[in-house]
């Protein structure tokens, strides 16, 4: 590249030329940032019993404050079986919302028992809109919208995960 930088841009235009690739590296970088894909090796098996039988899930975790605050932002699918499990121990009232989320989701939010405690379907999309737990609970998995009446899944329900381990 430095002989085509030598002879392809004037002397004049070489710092601005240096700075604007600099700045385009720059954005590429934070674009991949934003959007990278989820690996397999990253998700976790998940199974909800319903009155309809056993479904199974793969889920990604959201531990950290980092992890919960960004969620499933920015994603412009997600995959039926597949959602994120946001750990909110200890249990406690759960706010969520879908500010900068461009798909609509069902939250299932679950009890420290791995109970299904409430289900909000077909959430709107980057909306600033709370969307309450209305009682303790530890988690919430979010799914694509239409999965929970797809599959019958409703309070009372039992979710069973690691994060819901009888001690």
């Amino acid at each position: 590249m430095t002989g085509f930088f030598r002879s392809a841009v004037p002397h004049a235009f070489r710092g601005a030329f240096r700075l604007r690739l600099s700045l385009v590296s720059a954005l590429l970088l934070c674009l991949t940032a934003v959007a990278q894909p989820v690996r397999a090796a990253d998700l976790q098996p998940l199974e909800i019993a319903t009155k309809n039988g056993v479904r199974m899930f793969s889920v990604e975790m959201a531990v950290t404050d980092e992890q919960r605050a960004k969620g499933l932002m920015y994603r412009r699918e997600l995959a039926d079986g597949r959602g994120m499990l946001f750990d909110f121990t200890p249990e406690q009232t759960i706010s969520m919302w879908m500010k900068n989320t461009y798909i609509s989701l069902d939250m299932i939010f679950i009890g420290a028992d791995g109970r299904v405690t409430r289900v909000a379907e077909n959430t709107e999309p980057e909306s600033t809109r709370i969307v309450s737990s209305g009682g303790p609970a530890k988690a919430v998995l979010e799914v694509i919208a239409g999965t929970a009446r797809k599959y019958g899944i409703a309070p009372g329900d039992q979710v069973v995960h690691p994060l819901f381990r009888k001690r």
